[in-house]
């Protein structure tokens, strides 16, 4: 009878959540700002095309009143988003030609919303300079490989390594850090709307005396992001190849870091963190190999693509006991600390795994929220 009830509970939970990914429409509206630019092409670009800013599945139509629409279909969730000309060195500004904060959107509904262009960033000869962005990755970053093959997935990606400002001349071995989506985590040039500053941060807190790791980041595959950081099939993003991705982080990546660099290999001084679907599949990995992490950094997590996140924690949480840090914005939409909070909860039934809670009430999805809470991350997980 037990059996049979947990079985009906895990079935009721693929059930409410499988539900709860109708798909709505979403018409945005966009009056051009001036007649400038008016036979130019309009794009909008989000974390549901993967920050592309000229993609043709999301241009705008203009219609006979000069008004510019596009209706897409989304499933409900939180979304960022902002517009461009096609790329981002013609994307769109204050009235001063600075760039302005991403917009941000709940869907729960079908809804339009009425989009007003202060500027775009190429009209402010000022801003041109500043739209290409400066590179601002410490010394101590460098490219590991431009190319660096997954086996399990068939492709290559570009690896970020962070070694400690005293890596060449020590002796000591150190931690490893293994991030996801690393375009983000500490150059401004390559990231989509600012970095963590990863960089930055173990930079200053070598100065005082403190533990210092090895970060290993691993870019995401722009269009593959969606299905390489979900281990399950999501709507729109096709086949889920998330179980191959934490394969390739264990025994292929983790492997090639030990060998080539002083690393100390054991679970307490292996970490992994993301935020997003980075959060997801970092605590995906901790599930599927709980004997390899000591520590995960579960950022903002988007379990809301995930129908199956429940299920495999009431399966696998059991095995679990490693540091687990979790965090969510209030302002990420309505589902996210919720949702954040049911998993959490699953967890701490059936684990005895430390974990510690951060929500800023006041944060959005952003890289500048996840850049603040690094640290909390970091002092409670790794010193």
């Amino acid at each position: 009878m037990q059996k049979l009830k947990k079985h009906l509970f895990v079935a009721l939970l693929l059930f409410i959540s499988t539900v709860s990914f109708a798909q709505y429409k979403v018409t945005f509206l966009m009056k051009q700002p001036s007649l400038l630019h008016s036979m130019d092409h309009l794009f909008v670009a989000g974390n549901f095309n993967m920050w592309n800013p000229a993609d043709s599945s999301y241009q705008l139509k203009p219609d006979e009143s000069g008004i510019s629409k596009i209706t897409l279909s989304l499933p409900a969730g939180n979304y960022e988003y902002k517009f461009t000309r096609g790329n981002w060195q013609k994307g769109e500004t204050d009235t001063a030609g600075k760039g302005t904060a991403n917009r941000s959107l709940q869907v729960s509904s079908d809804t339009t919303i009425h989009i007003d262009i202060l500027g775009w960033a190429d009209d402010f000869k000022s801003n041109q300079v500043a739209a290409e962005k400066n590179h601002s990755a410490s010394k101590n970053v460098k490219i590991m490989d431009t190319a660096f093959f997954i086996p399990q997935l068939k492709r290559s990606r570009r690896i970020w390594l962070y070694l400690p400002p005293d890596y060449a001349t020590s002796k000591k071995r150190y931690g490893v850090l293994y991030m996801h989506d690393g375009q983000n985590l500490f150059d401004n040039a390559t990231s989509y709307s600012g970095e963590w500053g990863v960089d930055e941060y173990l930079d200053s807190i070598f100065k005082k005396g403190k533990k210092e790791v090895i970060v290993v980041g691993i870019d995401n595959g722009l269009t593959k992001r969606m299905s390489e950081y979900n281990p399950w099939e999501f709507q729109n993003f096709g086949r889920g190849e998330g179980d191959r991705y934490v394969d390739f982080l264990v025994k292929t990546l983790k492997p090639y870091i030990d060998k080539h660099y002083r690393t100390l290999k054991d679970k307490p001084n292996t970490f992994i963190a993301g935020s997003s679907m980075g959060g997801l599949i970092s605590l995906y990995a901790v599930l599927k190999y709980p004997e390899v992490y000591g520590a995960a950094g579960i950022f903002s997590p988007a379990f809301w693509t995930a129908f199956r996140i429940d299920s495999a924690v009431i399966a696998d949480a059991k095995k679990v006991h490693t540091k687990l840090f979790f965090y969510a914005g209030g302002k990420e939409g309505d589902s996210m600390v919720p949702d954040m909070k049911r998993v959490e909860k699953e967890i701490k039934e059936r684990s005895s795994s430390p974990m510690q809670e951060k929500i800023d009430e006041n944060a959005h999805h952003n890289e500048a929220a996840w850049r603040k809470y690094f640290p909390d991350f970091y002092e409670w997980t790794v010193e």
